[in-house]
């Protein structure tokens, strides 16, 4: 990307849409023919202010630490099956257990992770990345 806007949005919307660098325009041709040869060689080129720009967003990018829950290793694994879509009757099967097992494996999931539904466990899962 060659261009001469620096902030961080247009850099972070250019990064994600598959740019192999970002150069401001202000940058002098032999810095332009460089970074071409940089990304051919497989390089990211980006003006040293931009590269600040890129460290900065990553790091409010950094995903917290997981919240333990307390879920024992059952627990996680039937909630792996319903984040996969599995029904209660399907995970039952899967792990050997009776319907009720799992129906009372699924309360205690609820329980733990503060949710009173199906879709809020499989949410919370997903977006806090429990498994």
């Amino acid at each position: 990307m060659l261009t001469v806007y620096d902030d961080h949005e247009k850099v972070f919307q250019a990064l994600c849409a598959g740019a192999s660098g970002y150069l401001l325009k202000t940058a002098d041709v032999e810095a332009i023919i460089g970074a071409i040869e940089q990304v051919l060689a497989g390089g990211a080129p980006m003006n040293p202010r931009v590269a600040r720009l890129v460290l900065d967003m990553f790091t409010h990018l950094a995903v917290p630490p997981r919240k333990d829950y307390g879920l024992s290793p059952r627990e996680r694994e039937i909630l792996e099956w319903m984040v996969q879509g599995l029904i209660k009757k399907e995970i039952a099967e899967r792990c050997g257990l009776s319907y009720h097992t799992v129906d009372n494996h699924l309360r205690s999931i609820y329980t733990k992770l503060h949710v009173h539904t199906r879709s809020g466990a499989v949410a919370k899962a997903v977006t806090e990345r429990l498994l």
